[in-house]
């Protein structure tokens, strides 16, 4: 007995130490059977003032660990999505495979910003959702504002909210046509998602300047009842950061999203891309998420 468990503890001591510089899937593939048994860890990190991130988000994270074998850590604002300036438990990003963020206008404190530094210069796998292309909004003079460009340095997304890119939307009024776009129709993200559906977000303009280089566009979004003249963009695509890290962003993120199971498709399969995981050839089902939309502060 003994020795069986100083056998895990060294395989399982090998494991963590290749899971901070390998992607997930190469790490299992070269590890033992026993230390195979270990589930992809995967982290939320919530914070938003408008699309209820902190409750669409934790029924992803259900299905993941109900249906596809991984471990979930959802962070949350205190004391509320309304607190700018604390998440508590940005720890766990020290230990996970896959960091998704749902941020907008956050003023974390340094100790927390370490964390999620820490984080990215792993060359570990991003995932963001809408507002996290303006996640941090730091004034003027404080040594910190250069992660209001976070959304650039992360996602390949524009650096924040208006400024020289322009990064704005269409209208609350409006919503958006979403297609597959045919050059990235084999992409595996997209498996069973439909070529067309419709997102209740509005459609935020990120051309012309991003996304990013080697960006890889996946979506694209036509602004449906737009409040100004309305160029079509892409709304979801994939990047590599300059630490490495896999990165996958899509500007959709309106709680009735949710409800759309192609949109559920594509998370989940992003999720396992990222992940460097098959995507899932068999999809087990709509899921039920009726997160009503009602935070009052709109971008």
């Amino acid at each position: 007995m003994k020795n069986q468990r100083r056998i895990f503890l060294q395989q399982a001591a090998g494991l963590l130490a290749l899971t901070s510089s390998l992607p997930f899937a190469e790490v299992l593939a070269n590890a033992s059977p026993l230390a195979k048994a270990r589930k992809p860890y995967v982290v939320f990190v919530t914070g938003d003032h408008e699309y209820s991130g902190e409750l669409t988000l934790p029924f992803i994270a259900a299905e993941l660990e109900k249906n596809y074998g991984m471990r979930t850590k959802v962070l949350k604002a205190y004391p509320d999505y309304n607190g700018e300036k604390d998440i508590p438990g940005l720890e766990a990003l020290k230990e996970a495979d896959l960091a998704i963020f749902y941020l907008r206008w956050r003023q974390l404190p340094q100790d927390q910003l370490n964390f999620i530094d820490d984080y990215l210069k792993s060359g570990k796998p991003v995932m963001g959702f809408r507002t996290t292309t303006h996640a941090f909004n730091y004034p003027d003079g404080d040594e910190r504002k250069h992660w209001n460009s976070f959304g650039e340095f992360a996602f390949g997304a524009p650096p924040g909210w208006g400024g020289k890119a322009q990064h704005t939307h269409y209208g609350h009024n409006s919503t958006t046509d979403v297609t597959i776009i045919p050059e990235a129709a084999k992409n595996p993200i997209l498996t069973g998602v439909a070529s067309s559906f419709h997102a209740s977000s509005w459609l935020y303009r990120v051309l012309p300047d991003y996304p990013a280089k080697g960006a890889v566009p996946l979506l694209m979004g036509k602004s449906v009842n737009p409040d100004k003249a309305a160029i079509d963009n892409p709304v979801a695509w994939t990047w590599k950061n300059q630490w490495g890290g896999k990165a996958f962003l899509t500007t959709l993120g309106h709680p009735e999203d949710f409800q759309v199971e192609s949109f559920q498709r594509l998370v989940i399969n992003a999720i396992h891309w990222e992940l460097g995981l098959p995507v899932p050839k068999t999809w087990k089902g709509k899921l039920a998420i009726n997160v009503p939309y009602g935070h009052p502060s709109k971008s």
